[in-house]
């Protein structure tokens, strides 16, 4: 076997802390690359402010005061969008589908934004110009030639706005299926299936206020310096208020270690920052679990007074089970599966059991694992232990990762809609709508690989490359009869199709939204359950595009005809669709009045207001045994030797990308530059398998279904990193991640916990 040995990666020291000056000046450069510089300077005075436009990068929350709110990553969001460079047919007449297939992530997405409808010519293996209302009577004329509806899966990107995605449940549900496979099917699913279970709703408890008042933050599986860089003021702010932060990641990341803001004088030009942990620990992959079950043992023995038994009796049940499960659970498992002491787990208890008010924060690092649910109900179960649900400066906090991804759940992109939204949504429309379960993401890319499904329709997003299992995903994109992309840029996902394809260009976040009534704003909802508007501010890049709302209204009435709703009216009037939202929703009554408040408004939590709407009807203490393996391997048959080499991989992002959207080369906090292909390794391990800093290798990774899964011509680094694991970034490494091995309850793809052995490449060959 031979490789395409190229890799130019090479490596430096990490910096000393995350922000400060290197972020500005990576900031300015991203705005300068764009290719229009003033327009991008006046585009982010107006993100994440009050009559401004929401920023499309992460879902963290805002205080809407002050000039600068956005962030060094919110910047190269707004950047990459803003691009004067655009994409046509004259594009296309220059590049075959098979010629782009070849090029990079990066490079398709760096050739502009998309500037008019195109549809896929096989015979010429190119796309071509096609005017709106052809490539709407396409799209019609496939959907209602299908066998029956759920032949038709619907997808999400997170960055769909309320408005849109109401109206894409709304039309996909009157076709007639609930088959809308979501993004965060793939990332926070864990946390909305833990949490419904355990607390009745699927959100986090806390807003952003209450970060000021918290006496401790525990973090844990998340890289905010990255993923969430303006998480990062909120945690500085804590910090120097005395708060004491608790991080649990299995990689040392500088942000989490020092953090120097761009905004403070000081810290932006001198070698000052801000320390953020307070205690900083390093679990195996998949540890967190057993970490937090040390840390309930700890309490349970040396802190019994920390137990809040007032709220305990009042709202809860099912401890004596959970307390009994713990006592059993030995110290030596813990430590094993945890890869912490006691001594570790024992200093973290006793901040918890010293501090009032606690918030527990988590992201993908939590939820990509078999036992993600369970792992989030073992800390739901320990914030119940003591009382910190509903009080302020304490609670539960998934940091979710797209900036409308909670927003497109709260207005129905749901695979599961709950039985009062859909009876609420028949009775407005006086028409009954389908209630059986539909197709999440890992149902839906298996009903395309075997052809049950046959047309995709996707609202944003990259499926292709935020999907595990590489091949078998563009495979399963390749089987459709018809593969519909709504986008602003190119990417991977347009390039995977079987009879046809189109790809249609919408509006970016930045962009005006003029419709016959006059400019319109959308709305879209944070991590913190807060809602408010986004209107944006520059003239679009070209006249062709149209809203999402614009091109899901023009399927819906070129599918469905106006009988049940004038689609019209609701692209004319987006309030129109507000109208309907609180119709529907409860939670959004008088939703276009109260948008009127700086900031917009926030939807509530019933478990904050110690409302329980599970099944129990009170906070549940869910005795979950801790998991017999981290990464379920042996029932795979394999080599002693192949064995005994296996290490478990986890999928991340690097500093210059976000989701699938890479920005460019480098992980400046990482110390890579000029290149993706690495793979971080602890020095022993590497030792153990006569690996060097730089060399190259080739990854296997190893499932049941004894497929061969590889990429090659990645660079070794030796890392901060527990012995055990190692870690690549994605999409490059997700051809590795078996599409089959799946979160319980939660289908997600199990990112963070694959089985791989290494094999040194030398020459052009595979040792």
């Amino acid at each position: 076997m031979t490789s395409n040995n190229r890799n130019t990666v090479q490596f430096q020291q990490k910096p000393a802390k995350a922000g400060g000056i290197k972020s500005l000046q990576s900031t300015l450069k991203s705005i300068i690359k764009s290719q229009q510089p003033s327009t991008n300077i006046k585009s982010l005075l107006k993100a994440n402010q009050d009559k401004g436009f929401d920023c499309p990068g992460c879902a963290w929350g805002d205080e809407k005061q002050g000039l600068i709110q956005f962030c060094e990553n919110g910047a190269k969001a707004i950047a990459w969008e803003s691009t004067s460079k655009t994409i046509d047919a004259a594009f296309f007449a220059e590049h075959t589908v098979s010629e782009l297939k070849k090029q990079s992530d990066y490079w398709l997405e760096y050739q502009g934004r998309l500037a008019e409808p195109l549809r896929y010519n096989a015979e010429l293996d190119k796309y071509q110009a096609i005017s709106w209302s052809d490539a709407f009577a396409l799209i019609a004329s496939h959907l209602n030639q299908l066998e029956h509806v759920d032949q038709a899966e619907f997808y999400t990107s997170g960055r769909a706005s309320n408005e849109a995605a109401f109206i894409y449940q709304l039309f996909g549900r009157l076709y007639g299926t609930n088959n809308f496979p979501d993004c965060s099917n793939m990332c926070h699913e864990a946390s909305g299936v833990a949490l419904k279970e355990a607390i009745g709703v699927g959100k986090g408890t806390v807003t952003l206020k209450d970060f000021s008042f918290a006496d401790a933050i525990f973090v844990f599986g998340q890289n905010p310096g990255s993923n969430h860089p303006r998480m990062m003021n909120a945690l500085r702010k804590s910090a120097r208020n005395g708060c004491k932060i608790v991080t649990f990641n299995n990689l040392k990341e500088v942000a989490l270690e020092r953090f120097a803001s761009p905004q403070d004088a000081v810290e932006l030009l001198t070698p000052s920052a801000t320390q953020i942990s307070h205690a900083y620990f390093t679990p195996k992959l998949g540890g967190d679990m057993a970490a937090v079950r040390g840390i309930v043992k700890a309490l349970l023995e040396r802190y019994p007074q920390s137990l809040d038994r007032n709220f305990i009796e009042q709202h809860s049940q099912g401890l004596e089970s959970y307390i009994e499960l713990v006592e059993q659970t030995s110290w030596s498992k813990i430590s094993e599966q945890s890869g912490l002491t006691q001594n570790d787990l024992r200093q973290a208890a006793s901040v918890w059991a010293n501090s009032d008010k606690v918030i527990c924060c988590w992201a993908m690092g939590l939820t990509q694992h078999k036992h993600s649910v369970a792992t989030i109900q073992e800390i739901t179960n320990l914030q119940l232990l003591g009382g910190h649900i509903g009080k302020p400066g304490a609670g539960l906090c998934p940091v979710r990762g797209h900036s409308n991804v909670q927003g497109n759940r709260t207005v129905g992109i749901n695979e599961k809609p709950p039985e009062a939204f859909i009876d609420s949504l028949s009775k407005v429309l006086q028409t009954p709508l389908p209630k059986a379960p539909g197709h999440n993401v890992y149902h839906a890319l298996k009903s395309l690989l075997s052809k049950d499904s046959k047309v995709l329709v996707c609202l944003g997003g990259n499926i292709a490359q935020a999907a595990p299992d590489s091949e078998r995903t563009y495979q399963a994109l390749a089987n459709t009869e018809l593969n519909v992309q709504i986008a602003t840029k190119l990417n991977r996902s347009h390039l995977y199709m079987g009879k046809d394809a189109l790809i249609l260009p919408c509006l970016g976040r930045t962009e005006i939204d003029r419709q016959t009534s006059g400019d319109q704003y959308i709305t879209v909802e944070d991590t913190f359950s807060m809602v408010h508007a986004s209107m944006g501010n520059v003239e679009p890049v070209s006249r062709q595009l149209k809203s999402e709302v614009a091109i899901i209204a023009g399927i819906a009435q070129a599918t469905l005809g106006n009988d049940a709703i004038d689609w019209s009216n609701l692209t004319a009037d987006y309030s129109n669709i507000r109208a309907l939202i609180s119709a529907c929703l409860p939670e959004f009554n008088d939703f276009e009045q109260r948008l009127d408040h700086v900031g917009g408004f926030y939807l509530g939590n019933s478990a904050s207001e110690h409302r329980w709407l599970n099944v129990a009807g009170k906070a549940l203490f869910n005795s979950n045994p801790l998991p017999d393996e981290l990464v379920p391997i042996s029932q795979i048959a394999l080599e002693d030797s192949k064995r005994e080499r296996l290490l478990t991989m986890q999928t991340m992002r690097s500093h210059d990308q976000y989701n699938t959207t890479v920005y460019g080369m480098n992980d400046r906090y990482r110390g890579v530059v000029n290149g993706r292909k690495v793979l971080f390794i602890n020095a022993q391990d590497a030792k153990r398998q006569q690996l060097s800093d730089g060399d190259l290798v080739t990854i296997t990774s190893v499932w049941q279904d004894n497929i061969e899964r590889q990429v090659s011509d990645f660079k070794i680094h030796l890392y901060d990193i527990p012995e055990g694991n190692v870690a690549g970034y994605y999409p490059e490494t997700n051809p590795l991640v078996p599409m089959d091995s799946v979160g319980d309850k939660s289908f997600t793809p199990t990112s963070k916990a694959v089985a791989v052995y290494l094999q040194k490449q030398v020459s052009d060959r595979i040792l």
